[in-house]
């Protein structure tokens, strides 16, 4: 199946190619620390029960401040002991995680590469490194499905078996340039990827219904509402603790 149509185009440097994302699994520079330790690209291929992309709005209606609560709130609940026991406690008992900051079609940006996450200490780390993320992508239009199709080129390229992949979306606006959601959505679920939504409802009341429709999709996918920024460290809890465990969980 051909790849979305999409430019990669973060403002600062090129886009993520492989060499990037085997760097933050192979504990070079930065990534080292988040990762926890290290596994070599050329080593037997790493397994993880979920390979999961967060994707953090940082269009025209997302301030610094909206920006820096989604960050924290990424990073408190990377803190949380029920996150430690839902990665242990799954079948290989570690995830791999990258973090990506978008706004419009062109304009994305893998902030924090790929790293695996295999316990309470990988995952403390990992949330310092979430907590210290500057923004890196200028503000612009809400371009959801580029954002997806850049994540899913992630989730292609990621050099680990994952048993399942994810895209993890938190937005606060209805899309409105570029490729349409719904085109990536069904692209991306035709090959076995899950996209999940976040929805902070402070300017679209009904935005969790636009994403059911338009957005979401594949096995086990959900939306969690949040009513304004405040609430999203307690929404993306929840929702991580969904995704790394699997549907049942509230």
């Amino acid at each position: 199946m051909p790849r979305l149509p999409h430019v990669r185009t973060p403002v600062a440097g090129a886009g993520p190619d492989r060499r990037e994302v085997i760097a933050g699994l192979a504990g070079a520079g930065a990534a080292a620390a988040v990762a926890g330790r290290a596994y070599p690209a050329t080593a037997q291929v790493v397994e993880v029960d979920l390979a999961l992309v967060l994707a953090v709005d940082c269009s025209w209606s997302v301030d610094r401040h909206e920006f820096d609560l989604q960050m924290q709130g990424l990073a408190e609940a990377f803190r949380r002991p029920e996150i430690h026991r839902a990665i242990v406690g799954g079948p290989v008992g570690r995830i791999a995680v990258a973090n990506v900051q978008w706004s419009q079609e062109d304009n994305q940006s893998l902030s924090v590469p790929w790293a695996v996450v295999g316990g309470s200490g990988d995952a403390a780390r990992f949330a310092v490194v979430l907590e210290r993320t500057k923004r890196d992508v200028t503000d612009g239009a809400t371009a959801i499905g580029a954002a997806m199709a850049y994540c899913a080129d992630l989730l292609r390229d990621v050099p680990l078996r994952a048993a399942r992949k994810v895209i993890d979306i938190s937005c606060d606006g209805r899309s409105n340039r570029g490729l349409q959601p719904w085109m990536a959505r069904d692209r991306i679920i035709a090959e076995g990827m899950t996209v999940n939504g976040l929805v902070i409802l402070d300017e679209w009341p009904t935005l969790d219904i636009y994403f059911q429709r338009q957005v979401v999709g594949g096995p086990d996918h959900f939306v969690i509402v949040a009513h304004d920024y405040a609430a999203y460290g307690q929404a993306i809890y929840r929702k991580l603790l969904q995704e790394i465990t699997g549907p049942g969980v509230s």
